[in-house]
């Protein structure tokens, strides 16, 4: 339920609502939702990828998923609804398939 629900709203509010902005300008809150610079979109996709362990090369995916979502749709409820829906069919598969490795 937390890999669902929790981690989503933490993690697109640092990831995309805060550090892209913030790799723009450090006062971040001069910088719109979604604004796209080549270094804080990379940058932010591979530092989240870095987070996901052995499993980097599918947050590495899903950063770059995300972020492309943040400056398309400047959202970030967007994107945590992308997020929360990931990380629940990841839930699903994971206990359905006792796939346990996959919950690092």
């Amino acid at each position: 339920m937390r890999a669902a629900l929790v981690v989503p709203v933490i993690e697109e509010l640092f990831w995309r609502a805060w550090l892209m902005r913030w790799l723009v300008n450090s006062d971040f809150r001069m910088v719109r939702l979604g604004t796209y610079a080549p270094l804080a979109f990379w940058l932010s996709a591979v530092l989240f990828a870095s987070e996901h362990g052995s499993f980097w090369d599918v947050g590495l995916i899903a950063g770059i998923v995300y972020n492309f979502w943040m400056i398309r749709t400047r959202s970030v409820a967007d994107c945590i609804l992308a997020h929360a829906v990931t990380n629940a069919a990841l839930s699903v598969y994971v206990i359905a398939g006792h796939h346990w490795q996959y919950w690092l």
